[in-house]
């Protein structure tokens, strides 16, 4: 192997399990070494499986700082996926070990997935379809139209911006809090940027579009949720931990929130039974990037970044903006 051929071990599943991604990455780097399992590595199953190598492909995956200094050779990290929450950066950077990333690959898919949360609860069709799967015959139950609701966005990046645009033909006022200046893109398609507390108050449907940050982490636990309208539906297809997922299941449990959907979990895949079992609650398996062509354009964006890439700069803009 001539000495400047990258060392590339891919960790992450689902860029392994893709015939597509494998057969393209392959022919780039025949030597590379792919992850052969549909379970991700973590802790010393990934610290294994990534030495001797210099180029690292994750998706989920965590790289602590503590799994960076056991991968000395480590000098590259190529991103499969938006989110760098997994990643610590900063440690990153100390070490000089370069990140190939793009923003956006995957905000049409879960922007799609956030208009049928918002249907499928307004609707009660999660609750409705598995008590016909249980046999029953329920009688006729009353929902609300998404069309003409009060839809917020707390985060309008990539994700949410597409969620205003798939919004338009339903006639939605639509809110959005936002710490960056999205103006331009507001002033374009009728959005309402609002105070987080006037956000709460009004939305019918709330979209979570915010990274995982120490700020986030558990924001929307009891003194938020408690704010949001007793016909809130709730919607997270950001990052688990900024829900406190207890708090949740209380105010479900008992009519102070009407509905809420999850595509992500605090923990997963161990996610908590009790909360999936309520019939107004509605969640899938960390599916919003997993339509056909955002995974490819994700894994393409991680080959091209095996190549092209920076050091990271925590906290700063793009890095981590959802």
């Amino acid at each position: 192997m001539p000495a400047d051929t990258p060392r590339i071990a891919v960790a992450s599943p689902s860029f392994c399990q893709h015939p597509l991604l494998r057969a393209e990455l392959l022919a780039l780097y025949p030597d590379a070494k792919l992850h052969q399992s549909p379970y991700r590595l973590e802790g010393d199953a990934l610290v294994a499986f990534l030495q001797g190598h210099d180029v690292a492909v994750v998706g989920l995956e965590h790289l602590t700082a503590e799994i960076i200094a056991r991968l000395p050779e480590l000098r590259i990290v190529a991103k499969l996926g938006t989110g760098t929450d997994m990643l610590d950066l900063a440690a990153m950077r100390r070490r000089g070990i370069r990140l190939g990333w793009a923003p956006g690959a995957n905000a049409l898919a879960i922007a799609e997935l956030v208009i049928a949360f918002a249907l499928v609860s307004l609707r009660h069709m999660g609750a409705l379809n598995a008590a016909l799967r249980r046999g029953e015959r329920p009688a006729q139950r009353m929902g609300r139209l998404l069309s003409g609701r009060v839809v917020g966005l707390h985060g309008c990046g990539h994700i949410g911006q597409h969620v205003v645009r798939l919004l338009a033909p339903f006639g939605c006022t639509v809110l959005a809090h936002d710490i960056m200046d999205r103006s331009a893109f507001f002033d374009a398609h009728g959005v309402t940027a609002v105070s987080l507390d006037e956000l709460l108050a009004r939305s019918e449907v709330l979209s979570l579009h915010i990274p995982l940050t120490p700020e986030t982490r558990g924001l929307y636990g009891p003194a938020l949720l408690d704010r949001l309208r007793p016909d809130c539906v709730l919607i997270n297809t950001a990052r688990g931990e900024i829900v406190d997922e207890a708090a949740l299941a209380d105010r479900l449990r008992d009519g102070r929130l009407a509905a809420a959907c999850a595509d992500v979990f605090a923990t997963e895949p161990e996610i908590d039974q009790a909360l999936i079992d309520l019939p107004n609650f509605f969640a899938t398996p960390h599916i919003g990037g997993s339509a056909e062509e955002a995974r490819l354009a994700m894994g393409r964006i991680a080959i091209d970044g095996i190549l092209h890439n920076a050091l990271p700069e925590p906290g700063v803009p793009p890095w981590n903006i959802a």
